[in-house]
């Protein structure tokens, strides 16, 4: 999807606070915080949304989940919350899935 702007972030056509990255994954810092630790965890893979998710995505979908954990002990966190927004009403404006790790 060209046009998706974690598609051109994975892609290395767009910048971004890159933290981590894998042949599935980048871990970034949110523009837009909600919180004093923000980050993105967003698969290389374009799916739009956890809606949109297929079976053999599951793989793919433990491996954020990890990377999230990974990155809360590389920061030192003993406490966060994770998060997927699943569609435009509950707040998804990105339509690219992502997982949100946040702490205070």
């Amino acid at each position: 999807m060209s046009e998706c702007i974690f598609c051109q972030i994975a892609d290395k056509k767009k910048p971004a606070d890159i933290l981590f990255e894998n042949k599935e994954l980048v871990v970034l810092k949110d523009i837009n915080p909600k919180a004093r630790i923000h980050f993105l965890i967003v698969p290389k893979k374009h799916i739009s949304s956890v809606q949109e998710m297929k079976e053999g995505d599951r793989e793919l979908f433990g491996s954020l989940i990890l990377a999230a954990r990974d990155q809360a002990r590389n920061e030192n966190l003993t406490g966060y919350k994770l998060l997927f927004n699943v569609g435009r009403d509950a707040g998804q404006i990105i339509e690219h899935v992502h997982l949100h790790l946040l702490a205070d």
